[in-house]
């Protein structure tokens, strides 16, 4: 029996650890989902969430709202002032308050740091786990099979019973934090109990028990528990009769429109916004849907039409632009872009399709704007692969050979390339005049990439 016995224990230790890593898995948010990159609605987040900031003490601007194009209704915070919110929690919200609920909700996260107590709680978790695991190893040695299993089994629970006890408690108090927020920053709760009970309800459609017994196995308090708690608070404070605001709301409904039109099929845009619908969502989503189905026309006539009712909105101009670009006519696209970029002060996510449409021209006497676009686009946001890209083609164009190498090593290594990175970082590093700032960013680059390869064979090797 001693060959079994030793076999066994060490399966028995992987088991409790794995068990226990499928655990840490189930509440951490996933980080690999593409992001979304919008101006306009980047810039209404930012006005949804900069009140509330301001109200939480971290200052209005100082926190980042970053689009996750995922359909499942969920946001998360993962570090530093990055509030992350997916697509289908802006599709499942009825109004921007319900949306800054739970913007008031993430900043509680982040100003009780509880990114950073996450592994304190891991961490006491995993030391009951441990030291269950080590009983029952002396159990087996011992002879006691059965008993080994019990106690680890034992031990486990009484693991995941703390851990998810402490996940819940920081859940409630950004539940908590997300209200003073809220009435700080004299908006309304209303929405933050809507929004929690369409969790609620669907909380019911799948089936989930809301009785309280079942609550200790969720990472969460019931939704019903958490309106329970909030809902008296909410109706007392001062701001709960405030109405919404119109001008935001009306901005969300647009972007809600937007995001449809540019997820949907065209044909579930067009049934859910038919034609006799002639506001500015319906023509928003039309003209995504008209556009995706190579219907150029349509999508331009929806476009003209909401330029119509507003000649200076930016984000129209730039949507007409991007229809005649991606429909083979850059130069009618040229004055549509390059009104909607001095409209924006050359916002840097609208300039790089200004910049596309000038390379797209094939004429060389667009190349000096082309590269003055692109070089200011990420002079303010470094974070845009197309714009590098872009500016990547305007210097090989022009022959400076070693920039274009380090606008590729730009691209690559916000593409998760690390590899080819490097190789166009060396290149550029070799070419450039030494000590100059892009001589400088080159060698930062590399040394990115490479921090990035060692992690990736880190990974492979604990796979292995």
């Amino acid at each position: 029996m001693r060959p079994l016995l030793s076999h066994s224990v060490p399966r028995l230790v992987a088991h409790c650890a794995a068990v226990f890593a499928l655990l840490l898995a189930s509440v951490q948010p996933a980080a690999a989902q593409s992001i979304l990159r919008d101006a306009e609605t980047e810039q209404l987040l930012r006005d949804m969430i900069d009140p509330l900031a301001e109200a939480s003490g971290l200052g209005a601007g100082s926190v980042e709202v970053v689009l996750v194009n995922d359909n499942s209704i969920n946001a998360f915070v993962a570090g530093g002032q990055r509030v992350y919110i997916h697509t289908g929690l802006i599709a499942a919200a009825d109004t921007a308050n319900e949306v800054q609920g739970v913007m008031a909700h993430e900043l509680g996260h982040i100003t009780g740091g509880h990114i950073i107590r996450f592994s304190e709680g891991a961490g006491n978790a995993m030391r009951i786990s441990l030291l269950s695991a080590l009983a029952g190893i002396a159990a087996a040695l011992a002879g006691g099979g059965e008993a080994a299993m019990g106690v680890m089994a034992l031990g486990q629970q009484m693991a995941m019973g703390q851990f998810l006890a402490f996940t819940r408690t920081q859940e409630a108090s950004a539940d908590a934090a997300g209200a003073q927020y809220l009435s700080a920053a004299g908006i309304s709760g209303r929405g933050s109990l809507e929004f929690f009970r369409k969790l609620q309800s669907y909380e019911f459609r799948r089936g989930i028990s809301q009785d309280r017994e079942y609550e200790y196995a969720r990472t969460h308090p019931m939704s019903g528990t958490r309106i329970a708690a909030l809902r008296d608070g909410y109706m007392d404070d001062p701001a709960w009769d405030t109405p919404n605001d119109p001008v935001l709301e009306e901005r969300f409904q647009r972007i809600k429109a937007k995001l449809f039109g540019f997820q949907a099929t065209p044909e579930r845009t067009l049934n859910a916004f038919p034609v006799y619908m002639t506001g500015v969502p319906a023509r928003y989503a039309r003209a995504y849907a008209y556009h995706k189905d190579a219907r150029i026309e349509q999508a331009l006539a929806e476009t003209d039409a909401l330029l119509e009712m507003e000649p200076d909105n930016p984000y129209f101009l730039e949507l007409k632009g991007q229809i005649l670009l991606e429909s083979g006519r850059p130069l009618e696209a040229l004055a549509p872009l390059r009104r909607s970029v001095e409209l924006t002060n050359a916002d840097p996510l609208i300039a790089p399709m200004l910049g596309h449409a000038l390379l797209a021209t094939e004429d060389p006497i667009h190349l000096e704007e082309a590269e003055r676009v692109l070089r200011a686009a990420v002079g303010r946001d470094r974070r845009n692969p197309f714009a590098w890209y872009q500016l990547g083609v305007v210097y090989g164009q022009r022959g400076d050979i070693p920039r274009a190498q380090l606008a590729s090593a730009e691209q690559q290594i916000m593409s998760g390339n690390p590899r080819s990175a490097l190789m166009s970082a060396q290149g550029a590093e070799q070419g450039l005049p030494m000590g100059s700032p892009d001589w400088l960013r080159a060698q930062d680059v590399a040394i990115e990439a490479r921090a990035q390869i060692e992690r990736q064979v880190e990974r492979r090797g604990n796979r292995d």
